[in-house]
């Protein structure tokens, strides 16, 4: 049996606009202008309030933590599959994934386990995943406690197992686990970013990301 675990935001849903614009309104809530779009994205993947500790370094704690309550208030208000639509080809990548008798899937994912529970049911993703392992549970990737959670519920070993996703994090966190990370070039951290964290590859779309997957898995 194989495994292989998701990250969500830039991997399998677009939220980029769905994501700054929730952020634009949480900094604005807190009385700080908001930031370019890239500086937003570039810290994708990490547990949020680890993401606004980095987006904004000088502000006081208190402050952080309105940025915090207010991006979750504004994600949560937001219509899902219209504004974090799943990437072209994830559906069918997953239901082929899924429909095999020697793999199972999981997601490994900087989101509240609250905010990906409301991905899953918007996009109608129920009973694909085996694990669900959120910040709410684990320190901020890179650190592989997500995935080593996700071995010991599934009861494989890591050489047997692989992590897929967007950002230099999830391949960082993938090593750490000694598992594959496979990279995917439509996120949002750059193709020679995941090559340089140690991606076995970098897919191009779904269709190259189920071969390498399958000759992996073979």
């Amino acid at each position: 049996m194989k495994l292989v675990v998701f990250d969500v935001d830039g991997t399998l849903v677009d939220s980029q606009h769905h994501i700054c614009r929730a952020m634009d309104i949480a900094f604005e809530h807190a009385g700080l202008e908001p930031l370019p779009s890239p500086h937003v994205l570039g810290i994708v993947g990490l547990s949020l309030p680890v993401a606004v500790a980095q987006l904004a370094p000088e502000a006081d704690p208190p402050t952080q933590a309105r940025i915090v309550a207010g991006y979750r208030a504004a994600f949560m208000m937001a219509r899902i599959a219209e504004d974090a639509p799943l990437y072209p080809g994830a559906l069918a990548c997953l239901d082929a994934l899924s429909g095999r008798d020697d793999m199972l899937l999981a997601i490994a994912t900087g989101k509240s386990r609250r905010g990906l529970l409301a991905m899953i049911e918007a996009h109608g993703l129920q009973g694909r995943f085996v694990s669900l392992q959120t910040a709410d549970d684990h320190p901020s990737k890179p650190d592989p406690a997500m995935l080593l959670a996700a071995l010991a519920e599934t009861g494989i070993d890591a050489d047997r197992a692989a992590m897929v996703g967007d950002t230099s994090f999830d391949i960082e966190m993938a090593r750490a686990a000694r598992m594959t990370g496979f990279g995917v070039g439509w996120g949002y951290h750059p193709a020679a970013a995941l090559r340089a964290a140690g991606a076995a590859m970098v897919a191009a779309d779904f269709a190259a990301l189920s071969r390498a997957i399958e000759d992996w898995a073979a």
